[in-house]
């Protein structure tokens, strides 16, 4: 391997397939758009950062997500200055942060469905296995003040 290069991405540098019905656009579309060159996006894949979809042919395509992808990095280099290791840190901890968003979420809605489920019978199982049963007391709004 080469001084100073990374090994290559995991799937052997072939990107994602291409998912029908979105939209793709070319490299050099990509590097029109955004004022870089070609090799620049194709470093950025080669370093693990991008993973663009690939064709039959080979051909690399940008989605909508490579799209965005590209514009975190892009923010990263030019206007803050990060080298591209930085780079790949952010963005291994935005992928990090976004995954235990999700498991939160996940929990949140579990604890929700835990505590609805358990009053709903809880309530009703202690009432009844009450040592001393009371009668449901009726909470009295407060008075209006005047």
């Amino acid at each position: 391997m080469a001084r100073g290069r990374r090994p290559a991405v995991a799937n052997g540098g072939e990107g994602r397939p291409v998912a029908p019905g979105g939209k793709y656009y070319m490299i050099s579309v990509v590097a029109k758009s955004y004022g870089i060159h070609p090799q620049t996006l194709r470093l950025y894949e080669r370093e693990g950062l991008l993973r663009p979809s690939r064709t039959e042919g080979n051909t690399r395509l940008y989605s909508e997500d490579d799209l965005r992808q590209l514009e975190v990095i892009l923010n990263l280099t030019r206007d803050l200055g990060v080298n591209l290791a930085g780079v790949e840190i952010v963005l291994n901890m935005r992928r990090k942060m976004e995954q235990m968003r999700q498991e939160m979420n996940e929990f949140v809605q579990w604890v929700r469905d835990e505590v609805e489920r358990t009053s709903e019978a809880g309530v009703r199982e202690k009432l009844e296995q009450a040592l001393v049963k009371l009668p449901p007391t009726h909470v009295a709004a407060p008075a209006p003040r005047d």
